[in-house]
């Protein structure tokens, strides 16, 4: 079962601010859902080239290490905004030196604490990112195109029920909050 929720080569996405992560896990609670695993430390090692090629065709390409589940993953996204795939590895630093191999550098680091949820079809994390602040996706992966508006509606249905609305959305991407973060972390010892 576990694995039907992580296949497709779309995933449909809604990532909110939680204002309290308790609060969301009490609604959470009170549904049936299933669980997959619980505060897990996500290690997520981002690829580019010097020139950012990835980047600016907007996609990247990530080696995830999941602790202490031991899941390993290599996720490439875009350059559609649905577009995702992800396969498990078996060896994290082979992939790494292989991607390096390929010209590819480390371009940014992060670390998040991360628990995921089924409640149907539909796969929920629970994340926190130092500095960053808790979130919850809310997120169905498919190979069903013409039905990515359709589980878009269903996501912020189910989003709904846990008192999240359009105003706890983040548009951006954990990379790009992440990087914004380290940018100004940057700033501010350059003003000192």
């Amino acid at each position: 079962m576990v694995h039907e929720h992580f296949k497709g080569k779309y995933e449909v996405e809604l990532k909110y601010h939680l204002s309290s992560k308790s609060a969301f896990l009490d609604v959470l609670h009170s549904m049936k859902h299933e669980v997959m695993l619980i505060d897990n430390t996500d290690s997520d090692c981002y690829f580019d080239t010097e020139n950012k090629h990835l980047s600016n065709q907007k996609k990247s390409v990530c080696i995830r290490e999941m602790e202490p589940s031991g899941i390993k993953l290599w996720i490439v996204k875009g350059p559609e905004p649905d577009r995702c795939e992800a396969t498990n590895i078996t060896n994290a630093h082979n992939a790494k030196s292989m991607l390096k191999t390929m010209g590819y550098d480390i371009v940014l680091e992060m670390k998040k604490q991360r628990s995921i949820y089924f409640i149907g079809k539909y796969h929920v994390t629970v994340d926190h990112l130092d500095g960053l602040g808790d979130f919850a996706e809310f997120a169905i992966m498919t190979d069903e195109e013409d039905r990515l508006d359709h589980y878009r509606e269903e996501l912020i249905s189910l989003a709904q029920k846990f008192s999240l609305t359009h105003a706890d959305l983040e548009h951006k991407s954990y990379r790009e909050l992440q990087s914004e973060q380290v940018l100004i972390i940057k700033n501010n010892k350059v003003m000192i």
